[in-house]
């Protein structure tokens, strides 16, 4: 049986205490009518307070009601209604002994006009394209842009009046900031454009501007990854040098741990190295880093949604990795999806009551 004791050891950053190791990954749901989180919603996330997970990230929450979602019921933070549904989230975590964070969520170039409440208004995107040799909308002007982060500054403020113990940004999977990161969908040659300098400038001024509303103590986390929706196997930074370039502006602006998804957490990023996205993100930075993909689950997350099961699977090479400290925290999707209990169960070494994942868990809140 694997010792799994690691995973359950209280950790202390500078800004943030947890009782344990295990985050709960921040997984979309849409069963928020109306853009707003109601009782099940809230008694969805308390059952994983309950079931002794150490961080739970919420699923991507939209920072305004107009371009930043094109997906059915995901809720907001944005109207008086949603922020009272969001108050009861974390009232309710908080009295389960839990810590809850929120992440922030613009989907820029994978929003879906046709599929919203304003079909006319142009997605935002870094500059109109989801693959470089395809133009569907222009570039975002200066006057989007900062909108777009006035937007995720306010989020961020309204997350912390509302109690949420950290915000994490949505820098990933193509959205909108991912969407500046990468250079085949950053075609700008203006100062948002061009080299990492440029690139970065956007969600650094994010989380700068935002450091400057909720303070020094305030914890916020950056969710990054290499691979993209149109490209699984892209690479936002070619090598330790680029990904150094790219993680180092953001740390200087104010972030406080970097979350790195992966599709597979144990697969190295670079050659000539077993460290991955999350060990390269910490050796480079010197931040706590989150490390997430396909843990505790024999499949992987994208072949779940055309309908493969996925049964329990080994921890012991997450272990190893957490005993040579490549990473801090790791983030748990689709067995805390399927099983609010997962933590206590690898805790208390019941590993005969894990469950299979299966496609039905998506569409139910558990």
């Amino acid at each position: 049986m694997t010792d799994t004791h690691i995973l359950f050891e209280p950790v202390e950053f500078d800004n943030l205490s947890l009782k344990n190791r295990i985050v709960m990954a921040p997984m979309t749901r849409s069963f928020s009518p109306g853009n707003v989180p109601g009782e099940d919603v809230a008694a969805y996330y308390r059952r994983r307070a309950e079931g002794e997970v150490g961080l739970i990230l919420t699923e991507g929450v939209s920072t305004n009601a107009t371009t930043a979602t094109g997906t059915p019921n995901v809720p907001n933070i944005v109207t008086d209604a949603a922020k009272a549904g969001w108050k009861k989230v974390v009232e309710g975590v908080h009295e389960a002994g839990g810590k809850i964070g929120i992440q922030l969520w613009h989907e820029g170039p994978f929003r879906n006009p046709k599929n919203t409440s304003h079909p006319d208004v142009p997605s935002w995107s870094a500059s109109g394209v989801k693959t470089a040799d395809k133009q569907l909308w222009n570039p975002m002007s200066e006057s989007e842009i900062e909108t777009a982060i006035t937007e995720f500054v306010d989020a961020a403020v309204a997350a912390k009046d509302l109690g949420f113990d950290a915000v994490e940004f949505h820098g990933a999977h193509s959205y909108l900031i991912d969407s500046f990161f990468w250079d085949q969908t950053n075609l700008r040659d203006d100062k948002w454009g061009g080299d990492w300098t440029g690139r970065t400038r956007f969600a650094a001024e994010i989380i700068r501007r935002t450091r400057d509303q909720v303070g020094a103590d305030y914890p916020l986390i950056i969710r990054l990854s290499q691979w993209k929706q149109q490209d699984f196997n892209a690479k936002t930074a070619k090598n330790p040098q680029e990904m150094e370039q790219w993680l180092t502006p953001l740390v200087k602006a104010g972030i406080d741990i970097i979350h790195m998804s992966q599709r597979r957490f144990w697969e190295p990023t670079f050659e000539g190295s077993p460290l991955n996205d999350a060990g390269w993100a910490k050796k480079l930075t010197g931040k706590p880093a989150i490390s997430v993909g396909s843990v505790g689950l024999s499949g992987e997350f994208t072949a779940a949604y055309a309908g493969e099961s996925s049964e329990p699977a080994s921890l012991d090479r997450l272990i190893e990795m957490m005993e040579r400290e490549e990473f801090d925290l790791i983030a748990v999707g689709r067995a805390l999806l399927q099983d609010p209990d997962w933590a206590l169960k690898i805790r208390e070494s019941r590993q005969d009551e894990l469950k299979t994942f299966t496609k039905d868990a998506l569409g139910t809140l558990y």
